[in-house]
């Protein structure tokens, strides 16, 4: 019996500095074998009215599916002669600390990397009514389920059955490091049944379907007599049969548990939760190009080709430093881990496109791991028994990404006031924010909002009001200020889901503390809970909180109570903050699977806050209701697949103050363009950074050039939002001088001179579900040196080129002028043309003036250059 393993390592403060990659099943390989009594040598199906799958013997036999409108183009298909469905029943064990965790397969129990093709055949409405009356369209299938799992499959669809099975002595793994670590226990031949279904869900879409029996350790071959000659051996290997065991399916959505707590010498606990004798990974292999690239899944910071590299998808912390040094190794060295590396992120979808003009997702949460290390294929590794996703077709990366976001969602359309200012990070209190303001002010600076995180004064202040309630993660506030006048809205922090237990008396308790929301939770019994029915209380940081349970019916209509009472007291728009941490071994109300739960919790969490959002909406009235100026907003940081269904606005978590490549400036232009391929249309990040460093030996500090190059940078996302940090004396700040009040200022007008570009590029992310923010691949796929970029340079739109300054020091940058269309691009500040498509110029970039470009004679171009002269820029 395989067993999943939690080790709890949240109070382990001396740790390897250099933890090892989370060990994965390395790369499995099998064998495709053929029953040609049941399986037609070679044919073609039509799976609904727009797709086509081919079958084929050749070359060991393989499958691969067409869109009719291009039935030449192959947009998926199977390694002739391979295995393209193997399972196995392996170790799990997930190290937690803090928000972090590290997902990790051990011993491999039981294997079966080879497979049978048995049956192929296109199954109808008929053939379900046919067997609902006693007739077996699934002929020759006995020991098998007759009623596959059918909801939300469409007719008719392609059904393909046969065996997975293992060969004794046969190598199964790619020969790896990580296949060193471990351990394949099954000697034993083994079999299962399987099916794999394709059927089609929209014009552009075809849905597909893999199921897993129980597995057994004997094996009645099927194999005709006639077979191929490497067929007859495999059935003389298996044809000795003591008895045959009937295989039933398992659809359970929770595992049987049984939890067994061990306490070690290092304050780390463990918990092993026993697992059924059923397969957990099963895992797709398909057919890549060594050429292929692979952009996509998700927020990623550090790559945006993933070809060459294994990718898991799991919601967690991003960490601090993922590998830039010496951060990573310090955090490391004193929290399990909580470094973070190259794949670690709040935001992870199981998507991807490719520059092939192929596309699939994964739809369910089970933890997966996309292996892209093999140049000719692809191999999904799924936690469960089953998998199923879909296959998309489009012509170009726009049209894919408008294809994804017909199913999993697009944003909507952003009030126009947030977009149209800059947004003020603040904090310390009113007199200060007055201050602040005031300077703004002096300089004419467009300002749409302040953000409060931390505020100081008393309720009382006049021409504020301030709805401050604890909701979390340290002293989680839902806090913020009315408008110092009428022309600046104003927004909130506020942390998702977690609640900080309040002190009971004494100096610490604020005086304007209106509730306890930690004690109102846990009364109506909304919080997550333990493996012993009590509230989970989930280390944060430097104290304990409790999450709300996000899948009780209750925990909505009471949170959304809090929402109202923010709102009630002038609050436009806030930050819902967090949304990664569920433990794997939490409680729910649901009963679900809480590993498969945590990547659905973020979505849970933008759900709640945009079903608060639109009641609100629809509760007011005539003028009231349509009036954009009173439209509500919140942006949040994490997210999965489906977020963009109920998210409004994201931001890209804590970056460092630092110019480096995994944690710093240049990451957030990876995780904007990376988030846009798969949904998160509108992404922007804290201008300067967040994460500060002051330790003795360690010191990360925001300086004035990297704050001044975040302004510029940001100046062209859809929100131009700053940020304190976490050390804001540490930090230098847009107020700390004249320079940076007056560089803000000026970038603040750069922002608001695009802004009649941006409304037009928000309505077609709602409609279209694009990007505001682009990586050239999407409008230049055929440019091969345009697949190189990554933070060098992107798209607003498709009229505005940006090439920021990301390096320290440097007053000029290289800039690439994408070929595939006839135009000439302008340089905005000193209107000169740059018009040979292909090639790369150095451009100088002072700061104050980045390298922009905008298309020659576009009416969008022409406007923006209008309006810097206006304001005075040029």
């Amino acid at each position: 019996m395989a067993a999943l393993r939690i080790t709890k390592k949240h109070h382990k403060h001396l740790n390897n500095p250099f933890p090892s990659t989370p060990s994965s099943l390395p790369l499995i390989r099998g064998s495709l074998f053929i029953n040609p009594q049941t399986v037609p040598s070679d044919q073609i199906f039509n799976v609904g009215r727009d797709f086509q799958v081919l079958w084929s013997t050749r070359n060991g036999g393989s499958l691969s599916i067409s869109h009719l409108s291009h039935p030449s183009r192959l947009i998926w298909s199977t390694v002739p002669g391979q295995a393209f469905v193997s399972a196995a029943l392996a170790e799990t064990q997930v190290e937690e600390s803090r928000g972090s965790f590290a997902i990790k397969d051990g011993n491999v129990h039981l294997l079966c990397n080879d497979q049978i093709v048995e049956d192929i055949r296109m199954i109808n409405e008929n053939d379900c009514y046919l067997e609902a009356n006693g007739l077996d369209f699934l002929s020759g299938n006995s020991g098998f389920d007759q009623k596959p799992y059918l909801k939300d499959t469409q007719f008719p669809f392609l059904l393909i059955t046969g065996w997975v099975f293992r060969r004794k002595g046969k190598k199964s793994f790619e020969a790896t490091e990580i296949h060193d670590r471990l351990q394949l226990e099954a000697e034993k031949s083994s079999y299962a049944r399987y099916w794999v279904l394709f059927d089609q869900k929209t014009s552009n879409q075809i849905g597909f379907q893999v199921k897993l029996g129980n597995p057994s350790f004997e094996f009645r071959s099927k194999v005709s007599p006639t077979a191929p000659r490497r067929n007859w051996g495999l059935r003389r290997k298996l044809q000795r049969t003591r008895r045959r065991l009937r295989l039933g399916w398992c659809w359970s959505v929770s595992r049987p548990r049984g939890f067994v707590k061990v306490s070690s010498s290092e304050e780390e606990k463990e918990e092993t939760v026993a697992e059924s004798m059923g397969f957990n990974r099963v895992c797709l292999t398909y057919s890549s190009e060594d050429n292929e690239r692979f952009y996509g899944f998700g927020e990623q910071f550090s790559h945006l080709n993933f070809k060459g590299k294994r990718v898991p998808i799991f919601v967690q912390e991003q960490g601090i430093g993922r590998g830039d040094q010496p951060i990573t190794f310090a955090v490391n060295l004193v929290s399990y881990r909580a470094g973070g590396d190259s794949s670690t992120t709040y935001a992870p979808s199981p998507h991807y496109l490719t520059s092939k003009m192929r596309s699939l997702y994964l739809e369910g949460y089970n933890y997966s791991v996309f292996d892209l290390t093999r140049k000719d294929r692809v191999q999904i590794q799924i936690h469960g028994d089953s998998v199923q996703g879909r296959i998309l077709h489009g012509n170009s990366p726009s049209e894919l990404i408008e294809h994804l976001t017909e199913t999993i969602g697009r944003l909507p359309e952003l009030p126009e006031w947030i977009i149209s200012g800059a947004v003020v990070g603040m904090q310390g209190g009113t007199d200060i924010v007055r201050q602040v303001w005031e300077k703004l002010q002096a300089h004419n600076t467009p300002v749409s909002a302040f953000w409060l995180q931390g505020l100081g004064g008393s309720k009382g202040d006049s021409g504020w009001i301030t709805a401050l309630v604890e909701l979390g993660s340290g002293y989680d506030k839902v806090q913020g200020m009315a408008e110092p006048n009428q022309g600046s809205k104003c927004s909130a922090y506020q942390s998702d889901d977690i609640l900080q237990p309040l002190p009971s008396s004494g100096t610490d308790e604020k005086p304007n503390r209106r509730r306890n929301l930690f004690e109102e939770a846990k009364k109506l019994d909304i919080l997550v809970k333990d493996n012993k029915g009590d509230t989970y209380m989930v280390p944060n940081t430097a104290f304990d909180v409790g999450m709300l349970d996000l899948t009780h019916p209750d925990a909505a209509s009471w949170f959304k109570q809090v929402l109202q009472e923010m709102v009630d007291g002038g609050v436009r728009g806030w930050m819902a903050d967090f949304g990664e941490g569920l433990p794997v071994d939490a409680s729910l109300y649901s009963g679900e699977d809480p590993i498969a739960a945590h990547n659905r919790y973020p979505e849970l969490w933008a759900q709640m806050n945009r079903e608060f959002v639109e009641e609100w909406k629809n509760a007011r009235s005539g003028k009231a209701r349509e009036d954009p100026e009173e439209a509500l907003v919140f942006f949040m940081r994490a997210g999965f697949r489906n977020s963009p269904r109920w998210g409004m606005l994201f931001w890209e978590g804590d970056q460092m103050v630092s110019w480096q490549a995994n944690d710093g400036i240049k990451s957030a232009v990876v995780g904007l363009l990376s988030s846009g391929i798969s949904g998160y249309a509108f992404n922007h990040s804290d201008i300067g950074g967040y994460c500060a460093v002051n330790l003795p030996v360690i010191k990360y500090r925001r300086s004035e050039e990297l704050l001044l190059r975040w302004m510029e940078l940001n100046a062209f996302t859809v929100v131009f939002r700053t940020h304190e940090g976490n050390k804001p004396s540490c930090n230098s700040q847009f107020y700390s001088n004249q320079k940076t009040l007056a560089h803000f200022a000026r970038f603040a007008k750069v922002y608001k001179a695009w802004k009649f570009y941006r409304v037009q590029l928000v309505k077609e992310a709602a409609q279209k579900g694009l990007p505001v923010c682009r990586h050239l691949f999407l409008h230049y796929p055929k440019d091969e040196h345009v697949h190189h970029l990554s933070y060098q340079q992107f798209l607003v739109g498709t009229e505005i080129l940006v090439v920021p300054v990301l390096d320290k020091g440097k007053k000029g940058i290289k800039a690439y002028f994408p070929a595939g269309e006839n135009c000439s691009w302008q340089h905005i500040w000193t209107g000169k043309l740059f018009a040979e498509p292909g090639c790369e110029v150095w451009v100088d970039a002072p700061i104050g003036q980045p390298a922009i470009f905008v298309k020659e004679g576009s009416i969008i171009g022409d406007t923006f250059l209008k309006n810097l002269r206006e304001f005075n820029i040029l």
